[in-house]
């Protein structure tokens, strides 16, 4: 019995070094930037396979008209540009993320992978939000596999967030780190899409009949959003720290008038 218990120590411990083990973080960012140039390579070819007008289509239906005949397929340019979007700023948070991390570990490479897996799953996201009819059921459950993708893409970003929190002496920059100067801002532009998408998927559930304006909108706003989230999280910073710092400033003042008053005399 005893064996067994060491044993299954050893292995625990084994298993947990090997997790915490050092990796090569210039190729966690090379394999990163080669599975999201490749991605929107996808995205690009999807769109221009079957959203190019036929000349004698142009020339006959839209009698020569190139701008209406686009604009039939405008739908699908938009679930292009908002799938591209969401590409590119979910690349832009990952060079965020690795920015701030010095040393990656095997945890944080699995992680990462898992991430990537469901970042390669947005091309048939685009083409499923763009087949079908709108309002339609089919066209709704795309959406909510859109919105599913996204968040797992996303919330593998922020677990390797929180991995390089654990260990964040040998992993994160000094002001990375918690309480530092960015970690506030990097910890809500982590929080973003996973707290959009699901909100997204939640609304599509209850309100069927705007599935397609409340998608595409949050496509829309995200960017935005991201823009407007280090002037609100300076904010915060800046009230907060003035309210700490006036309540330190009562703390010194009830101080120093404990220490003028004079010394009560003993009873006698």
């Amino acid at each position: 019995g005893r064996r067994d218990e060491e044993e299954e120590h050893h292995s625990l411990e084994t298993f947990t070094f090997y997790l915490s083990e050092p990796l090569s973080k210039e190729r966690v960012e090379g394999f990163s930037d080669g599975v999201y140039a490749i991605v929107a390579t996808l995205l690009i070819l999807d769109i221009c396979e079957d959203n190019v007008p036929d000349p004698r289509e142009v020339q006959e239906k839209f009698h020569g008209s190139l701008l209406e005949a686009l604009s039939e397929y405008g739908p699908n340019y938009l679930a292009y540009f908002g799938s591209f979007v969401t590409i590119g700023l979910l690349w832009f948070v990952h060079h965020s993320l690795f920015l701030y991390v010095t040393k990656a570990t095997r945890l944080m490479g699995l992680l990462n992978i898992l991430s990537l897996a469901f970042i390669g799953g947005l091309p048939l996201a685009y083409q499923l939000t763009s087949e079908f009819a709108e309002k339609s059921h089919n066209e709704i459950e795309a959406i909510q596999v859109s919105c599913v993708i996204t968040f797992f893409a996303s919330i593998f970003q922020f677990a390797i967030w929180t991995t390089a929190l654990l260990h964040e002496r040998e992993t994160l920059h000094p002001f990375a780190r918690y309480g530092g100067k960015e970690h506030a801002f990097m910890f809500a532009k982590l929080a973003l899409y996973p707290c959009v998408s699901l909100g997204v998927f939640f609304l599509t559930c209850l309100l069927s009949e705007f599935s397609t304006a409340i998608f595409h909108l949050m496509q829309i706003v995200i960017p935005f959003a991201f823009l407007a989230l280090r002037i609100f999280v300076r904010i915060s910073l800046t009230v907060l720290r003035s309210v700490m710092s006036l309540s330190r400033r009562k703390v010194v003042l009830l101080e120093e008038e404990e220490a003028c008053l004079s010394p009560t005399e003993p009873l006698s």
